[in-house]
């Protein structure tokens, strides 16, 4: 119970829980190197992703006490951006269940997942500039794409956290459950996106996350391939002869 995530493996699922209650939930350089080794795995046995966090708090941001110390140098590894880049770009999806803070880093990590619900107790946002940085792991290009540019500048700039409604009214979340029924929740979206086409669901992935020059072509390409699988023959023909039978 001393590691700072929490792993439940399952055959078509990862829970990874943020296992550092006494700081809530703090990003630290332990944290860091956990969540490469969960992507270590996802990468070569693609599973879905579940990300939350443990004692009413996802992350209340990154390792203060570890941020203080770090030099120019570091800011140049990308520690925490190459980790959230990783679970962004993992092949299947990417839900972040949300309790409490997910603040900084936190939000950060958030930002990086496909899907985010959250409890009403919700407070998210990037309050880097008060502490002299800036929102760096993905606060200043993933959060305008999520919210839009005016909403992003105002986060960033002021410091401001939505709560869970704000955040969902902003599009940032898609839903809010209660504290006792978040996991739930998440498990339940997990389910539907187990029980489609597992090769369909990459290559949905892989094209949301094209640039838009990519497409028409890229969605071609994928779907040229889909349309040779065997999968989707047996399941298109399974959806007519279910039809034949009403």
């Amino acid at each position: 119970m001393n590691d700072p995530v929490l792993i439940e493996e399952r055959d078509d699922r990862v829970i990874a829980t943020l296992n550092r209650p006494d700081k809530r939930n703090a990003i630290d350089l332990a944290t860091v190197d956990a969540l490469h080794a969960v992507c270590d795995e996802l990468e070569i046995h693609p599973r879905i992703l579940i990300l939350t966090g443990t004692a009413g708090v996802f992350a209340a941001g990154a390792d203060i006490g570890q941020l203080r110390d770090r030099r120019a140098e570091d800011a140049r590894k990308n520690i925490n951006a190459a980790l959230f880049v990783r679970i962004h770009e993992l092949p299947m999806p990417v839900i972040a269940a949300m309790d409490g803070y997910a603040l900084g880093g936190g939000a950060e990590l958030a930002y990086a997942a496909d899907i985010r619900i959250a409890t009403p107790s919700l407070r998210i946002g990037n309050p880097e500039t008060g502490l002299g940085i800036l929102a760096a792991a993905g606060g200043t290009w993933r959060l305008p794409a999520l919210v839009g540019e005016a909403l992003a500048a105002e986060m960033l700039f002021t410091g401001r956290s939505l709560t869970a409604d704000e955040a969902r009214a902003a599009g940032l979340i898609t839903a809010i459950h209660p504290a006792q029924a978040l996991m739930e929740a998440a498990h339940a979206i997990a389910d539907r996106i187990s029980a489609n086409d597992p090769l369909a669901i990459r290559h949905t992935k892989t094209a949301l996350h094209a640039p838009r020059s990519d497409h028409p072509r890229i969605d071609s390409e994928l779907q040229a391939e889909l349309f040779e699988s065997p999968e989707k023959m047996r399941r298109m023909t399974a959806f007519l002869e279910k039809r034949g039978r009403r």
